[in-house]
């Protein structure tokens, strides 16, 4: 046996439990780090509410004296359809699904059952729709033809709100990037021009400083060079996190693909993760589906999805910026 032939399709509920909620919901939601909003109602809205700052009064009287209604705010997070498809010759495909299941400690390679086949193809096809997700929120631009296309991500809104000087940025040149030292400059630009509402919210633990590679980079060699016990466990054994003044340094991991765009090549941000927000819904999209065939006339196995996504900034207020110029 070289190849699998056996269809699936996955509509309804099961697109819901099978593929999607594992990958968003959880410990799949935090490894995106940030805020994912998985089958909220479409349009999808963000309700943000701003209650007043001084709820206590004097009692002194009976009657109402709580003031004016919480001012509300919200968000609508602009959905496009999309669809992710991918094709492998049948000899590759079987040979991806089998290392998946070989990988398993409680399988029995003499006794692969459809069930058993039909988890791993599922899982590889769920990896790739996972990986091409946190790609789009942050790189997407629906102006490109080609390439992470879909809809519009971070780096794109943020890059138009610097055109437009709606937001607390800076930038610097490269040779403003070759010392250790100058990682450090950076983060704390980014702290000291945040504002203070954001600020006020490190208490929450949900801050976080997004960097490139390079400047995570200069930030480790820093730490290396402090002469300290510490410095000498994270240069032989390496650094699990990074942290800035106790806020964790998250690399997206994207460096190899911004040289493929048009976006900043180098930049830094400061921002509540709960300030970028991706929205994802299987629900209440006509025709959702999840396929898996096999295709005799190509000898191929393809899979397709169906499905509706987006990200926004919800307040670009409360977010501090610097690039390479």
């Amino acid at each position: 046996m070289n190849y699998l032939e056996s269809p699936k399709q996955y509509t309804g509920i099961d697109v819901e439990k099978i593929f999607f909620r594992p990958i968003l919901t959880g410990d799949g939601a935090k490894e995106l780090g940030i805020r994912v909003l998985y089958n909220m109602p479409v349009p999808t809205v963000v309700q943000l509410w701003d209650g007043s700052r001084n709820v206590l009064k004097k009692f002194t009287t009976n009657g109402w004296t709580g003031g004016d209604a919480a001012t509300k705010y919200q968000k609508q997070i602009p959905m496009e359809r999309v669809k992710a498809e991918l094709g492998f010759s049948a000899a590759d495909y079987f040979s991806l699904v089998y290392e998946q299941i070989s990988a398993r400690a409680d399988i029995n390679m003499e006794d692969l059952t459809g069930t058993i086949l039909e988890q791993a193809e599922t899982e590889l096809f769920k990896q790739a729709i996972a990986e091409n997700l946190r790609m789009t929120m942050w790189l997407g631009d629906t102006s490109r033809n080609t390439g992470y296309n879909t809809f519009n991500g971070f780096l794109t809104s943020i890059n138009q709100a610097v055109t437009d000087d709606v937001i607390n940025y800076t930038n610097y040149a490269a040779a403003e990037m070759t010392a250790p030292e100058h990682a450090v400059a950076v983060l704390q630009k980014l702290w000291d021009m945040a504002d203070p509402a954001l600020k006020s919210m490190r208490g929450e633990g949900q801050l976080a400083f997004f960097c490139t590679s390079d400047i995570c980079d200069l930030y480790e060699q820093y730490l290396d060079s402090m002469g300290v016990e510490s410095s000498f466990r994270a240069t032989t054994e390496g650094v699990s996190s990074l942290a800035f003044h106790g806020i964790p340094i998250v690399d997206p991991c994207i460096t190899n693909m911004l040289a493929q765009t048009s976006l900043h090549q180098s930049f830094a941000l400061l921002t509540d993760r709960r300030n970028l927000v991706m929205a994802v819904n299987t629900a209440d999209i006509p025709g959702n589906e999840v396929r898996m065939w096999y295709n005799p006339d190509e000898m191929e196995n393809r899979q397709r999805a169906l499905f509706m996504a987006g990200c926004e900034i919800l307040d670009e207020n409360m977010l501090s910026y610097a690039y390479r110029s």
